[in-house]
């Protein structure tokens, strides 16, 4: 995907507000007291504008209720009266419905939504009359899919036909790739200067909602509450000015992220766009649901998307991707960081995996002895898992003198990466009957374990006493039931933060050529 946006400033003034995306706060309630309240909750929360839905009232007087709403809203207003057949709650007869639009625009909102279906009727029934204060929106959702990009231009030339000020399309992601057709429509509306409104709905749509102010949008929409959304994938308005600095995006700002299927447990947004803040850096940094590693990079291959981190399971084909890879990462077989040279737009891959968990394992060995060599050196280490962090944790034991055991569901896949090392492969059901030493190191490098379905383990209390340190790459919860367990048999614990924080460490440099900001990844990965 390239799109042209002008060069890039790494500097950005802390609070100064670098684009004119409005932020609106959809407000659905029972009463229209409940909705009062709402309002003032939107005003203190940040968001310029609410989105009043008329259709969750389960009681309403429309010129009462709609002159009630608008002299006592403290922000400016869109009046939306959505229909079951377009997504909302209204199941009534249509003259009712666009009769209320009418009115709320007569009243004094600011904006109102109108479909593309009902459009015509409405134009009829208004008469050529619009107050110069209300702006029309003339909305199509999808909630099947998002078209071709043809097809969208044929829908937002339909949309602006039909006497629209402001155009709203809304899609739904099968795939993050969708996005880049909506951020291009985007683009082209604005040079065009056509006000429009371009969200692409669902977990995998959710760049279209933050990176809306450096395509162009007209407004996002933002919750008061985190899950109370009016469509799927909506972020929280704290989320959209704290977490990803909205404000301060602009055309220039460097996308970063995280690649990941599941991903939204991830903290790596939280770390590095406060990092970011820190220092003026003018990036944003996302989580990125991602089915097909290989499709992302071709679809987003401008030097706008400047970074990446990768995790589960996407490390060993992301590397595939890549056009120059370290040798460290290529002898692993597995990439989690990767950087586009801004200068031709190559993909540079690492691995960043190793480095973090290896120094913190042999530091939970050592506690305040001193070794001359690592603590690892002659020991049993075994790792659970055969993808791209297993094969860095089974590298980075290698090198510093341990015996390397790989376990995993699969056996020949632990095989391939057992001979690879120099090691042994085991399948992950007979785990719980190895144990040739006492001392051992124990290694989880899979989901096993992740949130939600944290009653899971990969191996038996009962085997864990055999270990001297156990060590979790899984941070959500940080105190597994893995390492729960492994303290109750008396084994020292390393948690996968450690690990988290250790390959932050290096991606942030690459990311940003800054020094990290370890005491600020310590206090927000704590």
């Amino acid at each position: 995907m390239e799109l042209v946006t002008s060069e890039v400033g790494l500097k950005m003034e802390s609070g100064t507000r670098r684009n004119p995306t409005l932020i609106c706060a959809p407000l659905m309630a029972d009463t229209v007291d409940q909705m009062l309240s709402l309002m003032q909750k939107a005003k203190l929360s940040g968001a310029d504008l609410v989105e009043i839905r008329l259709d969750w009232l389960k009681s309403f007087n429309p010129r009462t209720d709609i002159t009630n709403l608008i002299k006592h809203c403290p922000l400016p207003t869109l009046f939306t009266y959505r229909p079951i057949w377009e997504g909302g709650q209204y199941a009534g007869d249509e003259k009712s419905r666009l009769d209320a639009l009418r009115l709320a625009m007569e009243l004094g909102a600011d904006h109102i939504d109108v479909e593309l279906k009902a459009i015509d009727e409405f134009n009829d029934s208004v008469h050529g009359y619009r107050p110069a204060k209300c702006k029309v929106i003339v909305s199509s959702h999808n909630y099947h899919n998002t078209p071709s990009s043809e097809d969208l231009g044929n829908l937002v030339a339909r949309i602006q036909a039909s006497g629209a000020d402001i155009v709203k399309i809304a899609t739904t992601a099968l795939d993050i790739t969708d996005v880049s057709r909506v951020f291009q429509i985007t683009v082209h509306s604005q040079v065009r200067g056509v006000p429009i409104i371009a969200m692409v709905m669902g977990e995998r749509g959710l760049m279209s909602r933050v990176l809306c102010p450096k395509f162009g949008g007209y407004l996002t929409f933002g919750t008061l509450d985190s899950g109370k959304v009016s469509a799927p994938g909506q972020p929280t308005i704290e989320d959209l000015l704290n977490l990803y600095s909205f404000r301060q995006l602009g055309p220039d700002t460097k996308i970063y992220g995280v690649i990941g299927k599941p991903v939204s447990h991830s903290k790596s947004p939280k770390l590095y766009n406060e990092a970011f803040k820190s220092v003026g850096f003018n990036g944003v940094y996302i989580h990125l649901l991602v089915d097909d590693v290989g499709k992302f990079f071709e679809t987003y291959s401008s030097t706008d998307f400047a970074g990446f981190s990768c995790t589960i399971p996407h490390k060993e084909d992301a590397l595939k991707c890549c056009d120059e890879v370290d040798p460290v990462a290529k002898s692993i077989g597995a990439v989690n960081c990767l950087v586009r040279r801004p200068t031709d737009g190559k993909l540079f891959g690492c691995n960043t995996d190793h480095v973090g968990a290896i120094t913190a394992i042999e530091d939970g060995l050592r506690g305040s002895r001193h070794f001359s060599e690592s603590p690892l050196a002659g020991k049993l280490f075994v790792v659970i898992g055969a993808g791209g962090a297993g094969k860095a944790l089974a590298y980075g034991a290698k090198e510093k003198g341990a015996r390397v055991v790989i376990a995993n569901r699969t056996y020949e896949r632990a095989r391939e990466i057992a001979d690879t090392v120099g090691g042994q492969a085991l399948s992950l059901s007979d785990l719980d009957t190895f144990h040739p030493e006492n001392g051992m190191i124990l290694a989880n490098t899979t989901s096993i374990g992740m949130q939600p379905k944290v009653n899971e383990t990969p191996i038996s209390k009962e085997a864990l006493k055999h270990y001297a340190l156990v060590f979790d790459a899984v941070y959500t919860p940080k105190i597994t039931r893995l390492l729960g367990e492994a303290l109750e048999t008396g084994a020292k614990i390393v948690t996968g933060i450690e690990m988290f924080i250790g390959q932050a460490y290096e991606q942030y440099e690459r990311f940003t050529g800054l020094p990290a900001p370890k005491e600020l990844f310590r206090k927000i990965a704590a």
